[in-house]
């Protein structure tokens, strides 16, 4: 079967760190392009985050620049995101998608959403 499951939200305090995982199953994440969603209660789902499938260039929304990293893993065949100095407003529920295509301003997703992984920030 082919699917991303994510994993690594939790509960934290303001301040602290969470590294999100994106585990590839039933495919290589080959050439694609991966990215990071978040879905806030009451929210639109938006790109948090997106890694080029090319050549590893990265892009992150205004709000989590210089806090959250997402790097890739071949050999594991995983997407991370790393969210260091977490504010409650990052509360929501994390998800990852492939894009049709290497770059990061493709907007075409393939497959469907998972489950995601919940981050709860407390103040």
């Amino acid at each position: 079967e082919v699917q991303l499951v994510e994993s690594g939200g939790g509960l934290v305090q303001a301040g602290g760190s969470l590294r999100l995982s994106c585990a590839a199953s039933g495919f290589t994440f080959d050439d694609d392009a991966i990215g990071w969603f978040r879905q806030a209660p009451g929210k639109e789902r938006d790109r948090v985050s997106c890694i080029s499938g090319s050549d590893g260039s990265t892009v992150y929304t205004d709000s989590v620049k210089g806090r959250f990293t997402i790097s890739s893993d071949s050999a594991k065949n995983t997407v991370y995101l790393q969210m260091n100095s977490l504010k409650p407003e990052d509360t929501a529920v994390y998800y990852c998608r492939r894009y049709f295509g290497s770059s990061c301003r493709a907007s075409l997703l393939r497959g469907s959403w998972g489950q995601g992984t919940q981050v709860t920030v407390s103040s």
